[in-house]
């Protein structure tokens, strides 16, 4: 069993190039909050704290006012998003999330440059509508040509732990896989 040069060197690219998107380029996470309860804001404000090693610049967005405008290509630059969303009503995007959410149906734009990720809070004793809120904005995001990274994550409401605990802990894991996913496009563009 000999060495395989090739994974060596890929593994080396992908190294250098994980400090080059972090350090170099500013690399930042967008965390985009759609709420009712401030469920969502207490996941992302433990993110925000819980991550700051993996990732400089962290910025906690409520979904308030915004509209497709905030994945502009100019927004986008050496960014990720992170929607952080609750559910609500019968599957419902929260309040403060639906401008957002009807701006990506009524001003379509490709979303191409956009790499995201998204939690979904939502309670399994509503198993016809369990975290709909973030799978509805994962679907319309998809649609429109972003490309998630890894699987929409899910937290169940009624299993009794603490959405803050286990959100940071996907979130380090997907910020992981995110970023080095982002180095070996990097080094190999």
């Amino acid at each position: 069993m000999g060495l395989n040069y090739t994974a060596i060197k890929l593994s080396v690219k992908q190294y250098i190039a994980y400090f080059d998107l972090t350090e170099k380029h500013g690399m930042k996470l967008k965390i985009l909050v759609g709420t009712m309860t401030s469920t969502a804001d207490y996941v992302a404000q433990a993110i925000q704290m819980d991550c700051a090693d993996l990732i400089d610049d962290i910025e906690v967005l409520m979904m308030d006012d915004l509209s497709i405008g905030v994945f502009s290509a100019d927004q986008a630059e050496n960014a990720l998003y992170l929607l952080c969303t609750s559910t609500y009503g019968s599957g419902d995007v929260p309040d403060n999330a639906r401008a957002l959410y009807a701006s990506l149906g009524a001003e379509p734009q490709f979303l191409g440059h956009v790499r995201y990720g998204v939690i979904s809070l939502g309670d399994r004793t509503y198993m016809q509508t369990f975290c709909f809120g973030g799978k509805k904005f994962d679907e319309r995001l998809l649609d429109l040509g972003a490309r998630r990274i890894g699987d929409v994550w899910c937290h169940d409401a009624s299993a009794g732990t603490l959405p803050e605990t286990e959100g940071a802990a996907w979130c380090r894991e997907w910020l992981v896989q995110a970023l080095a996913q982002l180095a070996a496009e990097s080094a190999t563009a």
